[in-house]
């Protein structure tokens, strides 16, 4: 016996379970550590059961992008700015220019 898409949503109403399409969505972006993924007008659906919230992703123009890992911390910038004399702001450019190299980024402000 096959069931239906209306014979299982009225079994999952049931079950106090609420599927709720989520129109006009343009991208759907998921981020980790090392990549985003991109999916591009995609359907997205949202289910809800005791207060429990489901999202389902369905896609077919997905993109991922690498995400550059910076080359140094907010302790780093701290540092700096302290040693140097200087707001963070000017610290991490100094920083970004000496390619992550603390000593570098300090001598490059004091002098």
């Amino acid at each position: 016996m096959k069931i239906s898409d209306r014979q299982a949503r009225r079994m999952l109403e049931k079950m106090g379970v609420d599927i709720e399409p989520l129109p006009d969505v343009k991208e759907v972006i998921i981020r980790t550590s090392s990549k985003d993924i991109i999916i591009k007008n995609p359907d997205v659906s949202e289910m809800k059961a005791k207060g429990v919230r489901v999202f389902q992703v369905m896609g077919v123009t997905i993109e991922e992008r690498i995400v550059e890992v910076p080359k140094f911390t907010e302790e780093d910038v701290l540092l700096v700015a302290q040693q140097a004399n200087v707001s963070k702001e000017v610290a991490a450019k100094a920083l970004e220019e000496s390619d992550g190299d603390l000593a570098k980024a300090i001598l490059k402000l004091k002098s």
